[in-house]
């Protein structure tokens, strides 16, 4: 078990360049993501660089933010797999500088195949932007 452990914690150093959350990356979005569990939270606030239109924020900004919250629930618990299918529903326009609230979790499991839900809702009035369910095979 040791090896797939030091496997794991390899690849979280070789994350760094992740568009997501890598801190090395210029460009992506360095999101922070927490895990405590099977629940996987983070806060971003979308800037000028992340708009679609005017001063909303593009749907593939929010879908990589979403993707990479639920991907984070197994990431931190040394769980190496890929995203199989994200399926996203956008509820309401987010805004540039409007602090989103991220949160992913584990819906469901069947063989190596992980469920798993996630939501985007703004910090200033608990609403939802969008919401996902992702699928994950194991490796």
């Amino acid at each position: 078990m040791s090896d797939v452990v030091d496997t794991c914690e390899a690849d979280i150093e070789s994350a760094t360049m992740c568009f997501a959350c890598g801190k090395e990356n210029p460009i992506g979005l360095q999101i922070d993501f927490h895990v405590d569990g099977d629940v996987c939270t983070a806060e971003f606030t979308p800037d000028q660089n992340h708009v679609g239109w005017q001063d909303t924020v593009h749907g593939g900004i929010i879908y990589s933010a979403l993707d990479d919250v639920t991907a984070n629930v197994l990431y931190k618990n040394h769980r190496k797999a890929h995203t199989a299918r994200c399926e996203i529903r956008y509820r309401q326009q987010s805004r540039v500088g409007e602090t989103l609230l991220l949160r992913g979790w584990i819906d469901n499991e069947k063989g190596r195949l992980v469920i798993l839900k996630g939501e985007a809702r703004r910090k200033s009035d608990n609403v939802v932007v969008a919401d996902c369910e992702t699928k994950f095979m194991l490796e």
